[in-house]
């Protein structure tokens, strides 16, 4: 087993996993999957699990260290060049999202019917609050929060914003000329045991990749054999819409991006994202795929310096899978219920989703919940709001799967641009 490659077995254990998911989906009575389901679902949820009891640590301690390598001037270059590029790409996919829809056009016959019990669980979200937004002052204000308990409740944006303040702060003690040797002495001390802290990280990922096979086919046969059968029925046509904005953006859009601004073969790198890039479809966590990605970006050569700050920031804010699945739920909805959007309804629809992505979160389904958002400011009733998100819960677990593929991809390809183009990328000549 230990010769065989460690891809080859995720595959395998997805592909075993899928085949008798969806055989027990066409094949098994409804109450057959509902017991066998209980008894797998543990093994693949301990994976996610692991991988999220990791993530944690690794992006504190990456990120200090990340932001205390850099001089502060260059540090703020890179920082905004990777924001930059994830604003561009999120921009790009939702005008190709909105494009895409249109032009494929989402229908659905008998929602209601294809809705069904559905309609009960987004009114529950509604009620719990699902589609409240918030301010701009109260999304600043959550930025800035008591670190241990940002950590505690796992939200990325205040871990990343404290992160990066404690290591610029590091950094600025340890070039001020008037730091006494005994106070950069405790600074360097501590930057030493975040780097061992670290490292003892990457280690655990290492023991947590032994049991990706296993993890894989369990979390491939509950999601197909639970939600396998609907990609064949009346949600077909909404399934080949996003998966075809999704694979147009990973196998066109990307890889355009890496040969103008890489000069390289652009599937040659993407091949060599194959392992966070699986892990993200199976999963359906950005969260849970980043150990992955870190390891990867070490692989190919990218400094840590910068893959510590864009990959954190881009499971939080870079959703370019969001932005090109909502449009198709959004134009659902207006065909559904004869909305006509103008070209100022859809430019505002456009900056609506751009700016709903950056709230998905990394977590599974969370475009779910800013579907309430965006189609609440439609001018749609709650009724109606209620039988959109119905149909979208209904499809969700599998759409996720190629949305998070999407949001992973454009987080690893920007990464391995900025690097290259920033310097922070030692020279491989596999690539």
């Amino acid at each position: 087993m230990k010769k065989i490659p460690l891809v080859a077995k995720i595959l395998a254990g997805f592909v075993l996993g899928t085949a008798v998911g969806l055989a027990m989906s066409a094949w098994c009575a409804p109450e057959t999957v509902k017991k066998v389901v209980p008894f797998v679902s543990p093994f693949g949820a301990v994976l996610v699990a692991m991988l999220k009891m990791v993530v944690y640590p690794v992006i504190l301690f990456s990120l200090i260290l990340g932001a205390a390598s850099l001089p502060i001037r260059r540090s703020g270059k890179v920082g905004a060049l990777v924001l930059a590029w994830y604003t561009g790409t999120s921009v790009f996919a939702t005008v190709f999202g909105v494009a895409m829809a249109y032009l494929m056009n989402p229908k659905m016959e008998a929602a209601e019917k294809v809705a069904g019990a559905g309609i009960e669980g987004a009114k529950a979200l509604a009620a719990g609050g699902a589609g409240a937004g918030s301010s701009f002052g109260a999304f600043v204000a959550s930025l800035f929060q008591n670190p241990f308990a940002a950590l505690a409740s796992g939200q990325f944006l205040p871990i990343i914003v404290f992160a990066i303040a404690f290591g610029l702060a590091a950094r600025w003690i340890l070039d001020n000329s008037s730091t006494t040797d005994a106070t950069r002495r405790a600074v360097t001390t501590l930057l030493d045991v975040c780097d061992g802290a670290q490292k003892i990280s990457f280690k655990l990922i290492d023991c947590v990749v032994a049991y990706f096979p296993y993890g894989v086919a369990a979390l491939s046969l509950v999601n197909f054999a639970e939600n396998g059968a609907l990609l064949f029925g009346p949600y077909a046509r909404i399934v080949v819409c996003v998966m075809t904005g999704v694979a147009a953006m990973v196998l066109v859009v990307y890889p355009i991006s890496i040969a103008v601004f890489c000069g390289e073969n652009p599937y040659r790198v993407l091949l060599r994202l194959r392992q966070p890039i699986l892990t993200a479809f199976v999963t359906r966590s950005s969260a849970a795929t980043l150990p992955l990605s870190f390891k990867t970006m070490d692989e190919l050569g990218v400094s840590r310096t910068l893959s510590s700050f864009s990959l954190p920031m881009g499971a939080t804010v870079n959703m370019d899978g969001v932005c090109v699945h909502l449009p198709v739920f959004v134009i659902l909805a207006a065909n559904m219920f004869g909305h006509s959007l103008g070209a100022l309804d859809v430019a505002m629809l456009c900056m609506m989703i751009m700016f709903a992505s950056i709230g998905a979160g990394g977590v599974p389904g969370g475009s779910v919940f800013l579907l309430f958002m965006v189609l609440e400011n439609m001018g749609l009733t709650p009724e109606q709001v209620s039988l959109v998100v119905a149909l979208a819960l209904g499809i969700n677990p599998v759409l996720d799967m190629f949305e998070t593929c999407c949001n992973v991809t454009g987080d690893n390809v920007c990464t391995y641009i900025v690097a290259h183009r920033c310097g922070l990328k030692e020279y491989d000549e596999t690539t």
